[in-house]
């Protein structure tokens, strides 16, 4: 093995790469072990086709790093005469005018919506390979914004990956599926922390009493905090969905773990008697010191991540995901934070 890893070295030589070397090699020394090991054909094309679709989808992405976007859900079977369809359209018609990118699937239905309501200039389709439904729709179709995906699990990923922000509506299984998903990544701090709004129409049912479930029974037997009821909020007003997605970003930024020091970055740094007020209000998921203004810690200076920015750092009990989502919230309605345009 070692005299392998020596040649997969000298490859990695060859390509000329400067970057994340040891990222390709370890890659490289991962896929030629798969053909080692003696797998079934079958595993090799799920990684093989994996790699190829995860390669593809993430090439489509690069050019939109910088760009914030929403991914939206929802039914397939829903059609453009249903309030729905219209409510989706209309949202991401508003996000769009204030400058994120729509990202759904590329099918009909709510993804349509989207897509429609977005423009091809704000959307991008990662559609799934599926015998009973047809190719990408209409506002989508041959651009170079859409990925078409054979698993889905690495359309998911895509979905979740580059998004800041989240829209459900009303579905079958797989909107559903998709719902607890992100619920899940949220609740374990699997993923950065993100609005997921989930819309219905004025004087709908679905999401009230998807509600009805999860504190009836969910809840009620423990099997959830109640403070993980925050990672979500229900709405059936176009406007207030757009105001929760762009809002949650008003003064918040982003995040990052320093060993155990959890810091958040800010656009706009909190005044000393802000900081007391959070020290007040969150003591319960510091575990140890408090919550303090800081400096760029080390790894993001030798990193140059986002040192321009105020932040705040503490040690975060991470088991309270949905505690550090009010916290957010806190901090994007302090008096020093800035206006959302």
């Amino acid at each position: 093995m070692t005299d392998l890893r020596d040649q997969l070295r000298e490859l990695v030589d060859a390509l000329g790469l400067s970057a994340n070397r040891d990222l390709v090699l370890d890659m490289l020394t991962t896929v030629t072990g798969l053909g080692q090991d003696g797998l079934d054909r079958l595993d090799l094309k799920i990684a093989a086709s994996a790699l190829k679709e995860m390669r593809e989808a993430f090439n489509v992405f690069a050019p939109y790093h910088g760009v914030p976007k929403v991914t939206m859900y929802g039914s397939a079977r829903t059609l453009p005469d249903d309030p729905l369809y219209a409510q989706t359209r209309d949202l991401a018609a508003a996000l769009a005018a204030k400058g994120w990118m729509v990202v759904t699937g590329a099918g009909p239905g709510i993804m349509a919506a989207g897509l429609e309501g977005a423009g091809r200039d704000h959307a991008i389709g990662v559609n799934i390979r599926l015998p009973f439904e047809q190719g990408a729709n209409e506002f989508i179709a041959k651009d170079p914004k859409l990925v078409e995906m054979k698993y889905f699990f690495t359309r998911k990923l895509m979905l979740v990956k580059e998004s800041a922000g989240f829209v459900v509506l009303p579905g079958g299984f797989g909107t559903l599926d998709e719902t607890f998903e992100l619920l899940t990544l949220l609740q374990t701090g699997k993923a950065d922390p993100a609005p997921i709004v989930l819309l219905e129409v004025p004087g709908g049912t679905y999401w009230h009493d998807w509600e009805h479930f999860i504190t009836g029974e969910v809840l009620r037997r423990g099997l959830v905090s109640q403070e993980d009821l925050c990672l979500y909020k229900i709405t059936e007003d176009v406007g207030e969905a757009t105001e929760e997605i762009r809002g949650f970003y008003r003064n918040y930024h982003s995040r990052r773990f320093v060993g155990d020091t959890l810091v958040l970055r800010l656009k706009a740094a909190p005044t000393d008697d802000e900081v007391d007020e959070l020290n007040r209000e969150f003591a319960d998921i510091v575990t140890r010191g408090r919550i303090e203004r800081t400096e760029p810690l080390p790894p993001e200076r030798s990193g140059d991540d986002h040192v321009d920015l105020p932040r705040v750092a503490f040690h975060f009990n991470v088991m309270h995901q949905g505690r550090l989502r009010q916290l957010i919230d806190a901090l994007n309605r302090l008096a020093s934070a800035p206006a959302l345009d």
